[in-house]
């Protein structure tokens, strides 16, 4: 048996039914801090460094960010070398 529920509500809404709270000034100070950051910043070099301190876990987070997209676009590579071999 397969039952489906469809919730029609706004994220506001879920968040208070969930008792979760709203984080929407954090979030907003966090974006304004970033970007306040980046218009400061004179070269690309330095909009990396401030993106790596800003961003979760820091450095690690980006390294991982970094890995995951390479390692997305070998398979996509390999998918690709594959699907061109069986034609």
């Amino acid at each position: 048996m397969k039952v489906n529920v469809e919730i029609d509500c706004s994220p506001k809404e879920a968040r208070q039914f969930l008792g979760l709270p709203d984080l929407s000034p954090v979030n907003d100070y966090y974006v304004d801090g970033l970007l306040g950051a980046m218009k400061q910043a004179g070269n690309f070099d330095q909009v990396q460094d401030l993106v790596r301190q800003f961003s979760p876990m820091g450095e690690v987070g980006m390294k991982l960010f970094q890995d995951m997209m390479k390692n997305g676009m070998n398979a996509f590579g390999e998918a690709g070398k594959a699907a061109s071999q069986k034609k």
